[in-house]
């Protein structure tokens, strides 16, 4: 099941970096910006120009996705089995208008539905907190770290 405060990072961290194993047996790691969460067991992305990924899914379905609040510098490892969820069937339909409703006319371009039943899902935190570091401190250094790079 995914917990709820993982639910929230998803929904507001949609950047997901999912890890899949080419045909070749080589890793291969490629960020993905329109993750949904779809239920408490299942996360999905709407395939735009992921060829390599789909290419690799279908060869070596398990996957490992992460997420990472860029402030907090705390995230969330989910670990599953993409599926592929093609155009023109009832199941891409279901799924179609959830995309839609965050991202509207980008919709136009999702190429495919991949779905991932998540099995496992493991905390990332950063070192800093190891050593007493809270959020809010991590929160204002990377503020200040964001703001020097975008003024």
């Amino acid at each position: 099941m995914i917990p709820a405060s993982t639910q929230e990072l998803i929904t507001h961290w949609r950047l997901g970096h999912i890890a899949t194993v080419t045909p070749g047996g080589r890793p291969s790691v490629s960020p993905k910006g329109t993750f949904l969460v779809v239920d408490d067991k299942t996360i999905a992305f709407g395939e735009i120009r992921s060829p390599q990924t789909v290419t690799n899914l279908t060869h070596t379905p398990e996957c490992e996705v992460n997420f990472v609040d860029a402030f907090t510098r705390k995230g969330a490892r989910l670990r599953g089995s993409g599926a592929m969820v093609r155009r023109d069937t009832a199941e891409f339909e279901a799924l179609y208008p959830k995309f839609h409703e965050v991202w509207g006319d980008l919709c136009d371009r999702i190429n495919l539905i991949v779905k991932i039943n998540v099995t496992e899902v493991k905390p990332l935190s950063t070192p800093p907190y190891d050593t007493g570091a809270t959020e809010e401190e991590m929160i204002a250094l990377y503020k200040a770290k964001f703001s020097e790079m975008y003024p």
